[in-house]
């Protein structure tokens, strides 16, 4: 069994205050797991470690057998715009620039080319429901529902191995939730891509095929304050 994400050991303290401490976690390939928790569990800062954000005091973590412990923090950033997909709680969008340099932009970081090739742009595009007047739309002109759109074209552009979620539908009502769930898991399958998401909404879970608990995996049992 292919396992993209392994994790041996993992301690994280802020300060002197141990917020995670992980003897094993491992997650198979091309599976969509959501990883939930109450909050002050360290949700957020384990997705902060496995997209190189952080590092931790001890322990390994590999994706896609690369030790990203023990990669320098520019070597950290340049694999994760180069190998993963990240989804923010707010989606992060540039207000200023319009969709296309919304995710040229990414497509320059994740790999030093200024235009995602055409045909994978125009198809993604029409998948997403988004349409050529859109393309060159500010962002802060969007939709919340199209807004979701972007934020799922620019995760997938580059073509990442590993996508990233942190609470991308706290924000949203049931439906939108519902939508932008099912179009991100979707997209995912298309891509043969890994999916983790972090949420405290336990009604998720019946989307995902593999479910994580924090609190079972993490042997720090008084974790207080937001933390998450």
């Amino acid at each position: 069994m292919s396992y993209p994400i392994q994790i041996e050991n993992l301690k994280f303290a802020y300060d002197t205050k141990v917020i995670l401490d992980i003897p094993s976690l491992n997650i198979e390939s091309n599976s969509k797991t959501m990883l939930y928790g109450h909050s002050g569990s360290g949700k957020s800062t384990l997705l902060n470690l496995l997209c190189g954000i952080l590092q931790p005091q001890s322990g390994q973590i590999f994706i896609e057998d690369t030790p990203l412990h023990q990669l320098s923090h520019q070597k950290r950033d340049a694999y994760r715009a180069k190998h993963l997909g990240v989804i923010f709680q707010q989606f992060n969008l540039i207000p200023y620039l319009s969709v296309l340099e919304n995710i040229q932009l990414a497509n320059y970081f994740a790999l030093n080319c200024h235009r995602p090739a055409s045909d994978r742009l125009e198809s993604m595009l029409k998948h997403l429901g988004l349409t050529q007047h859109q393309l060159h739309q500010r962002a802060d002109a969007l939709s919340i529902g199209q807004q979701q759109r972007v934020a799922i074209a620019r995760a997938f552009i580059h073509q990442p191995q590993l996508i990233i979620a942190d609470e991308p539908t706290s924000a949203l009502d049931n439906h939108q939730r519902d939508q932008f769930i099912e179009l991100l898991l979707q997209v995912a399958a298309e891509n043969n891509s890994t999916v983790i998401l972090v949420s405290h909404d336990t009604n998720l879970k019946q989307h995902f095929s593999s479910h994580i608990d924090l609190h079972q995996v993490n042997q720090v049992q008084s974790a207080t304050g937001d933390l998450s």
